[in-house]
């Protein structure tokens, strides 16, 4: 059975040939991130050029190009290679680059013409994450001023299509349907009481008795899946040889990220602890069952302080239903909500963006190296808010990466080199 990305492959292609742009919107299991690349390589506009398409997780990249470069059995690094920080497989003759969102606004500083790529993809926009927002408004203007032939497709399963059609001068906006199966859900009769962890593990071992197949939970960090590794692996886990409890989080070595995501051996259910980061682009082959803590960290930002902060939150409904479908990409699936029926009918219905709440002087250190002192001069989704694009200019003044004039000093220029915050950047050209 083929997917059902395959449907609208044309369309695609199409409208990058007549417009140059295009919003993709496709629900999770449609076949989106690697059924839509392959199939533009031949397209006469892109004309042997490479394709560069985002991604806004390492093991997301790692992951999509893996399984592409696996339809054409080829090896990662061949047609289609990925770069991401501290890990790079590309080749001479690799055309598709999947990457991660800083380092595209690298490949952007370095050559703002992108020479050699003719399409960029910005895939699982919906995540609205800073380097994503940032590298489409850079992208916007490199096809502006330097790159008329440069064309630019957004995909999300969860967007708001018509201001992202609208930011790209009314692009065709195409709709696949997706390939799930259905999920049975179940929320708590009554608010949770207790810590995150002993919830999500009593759920955890209601699942294991009650239905087959391996177990993705959600849980909003590292600290919390480690208190519930240690719980299930203690307690809960009825046959330790027949049942593995695996974490999956950012931190972690490719090694150990690559174990979380590869089919169970034969005999062996896994149960799966993640953050985030198995929200969205990913396909745990054999998960039957989500278990979701409904919580989620994100980056905030205090003005007051300067600093920004990881602060746990509620998930929004966009975020949940994204969690729930993991359930259903391969069969018929169940999810387990932490949250009342009451509760749900509460939720956002999507996080807000990084860009109105997170500290912008990565965003306006980047934009000085650009040649852009006014945030306005570029095209944005959400513009970044004025006061706090002003506090992050304040600051790289005090940091010497600004001169009196506002233009980026040869310090400055130093410090993007380096892929950390301005800050830190600072701090090791200091010390050095």
């Amino acid at each position: 059975m083929g997917l059902p990305i395959e449907a609208v492959r044309d369309d695609v292609r199409q409208a990058l040939d007549a417009r140059g742009r295009a919003v993709l919107s496709a629900p999770p299991g449609a076949g989106k991130t690697t059924g839509v690349p392959p199939s533009l390589l031949d397209a006469a506009w892109l004309a042997g050029r490479r394709i560069v398409m985002l991604e806004p997780r390492r093991l997301a990249a790692r992951a999509a190009a893996a399984r592409m470069a696996a339809l054409r059995r080829e090896p990662v690094g061949q047609t289609i290679g990925y770069r991401v920080r501290q890990d790079t497989k590309v080749g001479p003759a690799t055309r598709i680059e999947v990457v991660t969102e800083g380092v595209l606004t690298r490949m952007l500083q370095s050559d703002p013409a992108l020479e050699g790529v003719g399409l960029v993809i910005f895939d699982e926009f919906h995540e609205r994450s800073l380097h994503a927002d940032l590298g489409l408004a850079l992208c916007l203007q490199a096809r502006a001023v330097l790159r008329p032939d440069l064309r630019l497709l957004v995909m999300s399963a969860t967007l708001e299509t018509s201001r992202i059609a609208s930011l790209l001068d009314e692009a065709p906006v195409i709709e696949s349907v997706g390939r799930a199966y259905a999920v049975e859900t179940h929320w708590l009769d009554r608010p949770r009481d207790g810590p995150v962890e002993a919830a999500v593990a009593l759920a955890v071992h209601r699942a294991l008795d009650a239905h087959d197949g391996d177990i993705l939970a959600f849980l909003p960090g590292e600290a919390e899946i480690r208190r519930t590794a240690e719980r299930l692996t203690a307690a809960l886990v009825p046959d330790p040889a027949g049942v593995v409890v695996i974490p999956l989080y950012g931190n972690l070595s490719r090694a150990e990220q690559d174990r979380a995501i590869a089919p169970s051996p034969p005999g062996l259910r896994k149960i799966v602890l993640s953050t985030a980061i198995a929200e969205t682009s990913l396909t745990i082959d054999g998960v039957r069952t989500v278990i979701d803590s409904g919580l989620m960290r994100v980056p905030r930002f205090s003005p007051r302080t300067g600093l920004t902060r990881l602060e746990t939150v509620t998930v929004s409904r966009a975020s949940a239903d994204q969690r729930r479908g993991r359930a259903g990409r391969t069969g018929p699936g169940f999810c387990y909500r932490l949250w009342t029926h009451g509760e749900d009918a509460g939720l956002l219905e999507r996080t807000a963006p990084e860009i109105l709440e997170a500290d912008l002087a990565p965003v306006a250190l980047e934009l000085a190296a650009w040649g852009v002192h006014d945030p306005h001069a570029l095209r944005w989704l959400d513009a970044p808010p004025a006061a706090a694009f002003a506090q992050a200019g304040e600051l790289l003044a005090e940091l010497g990466a600004l001169g009196p004039d506002g233009r980026i000093t040869e310090h400055g220029r130093a410090m993007v080199a380096l892929p950390v915050h301005p800050r830190l950047a600072h701090m090791l050209l200091v010390g050095v």
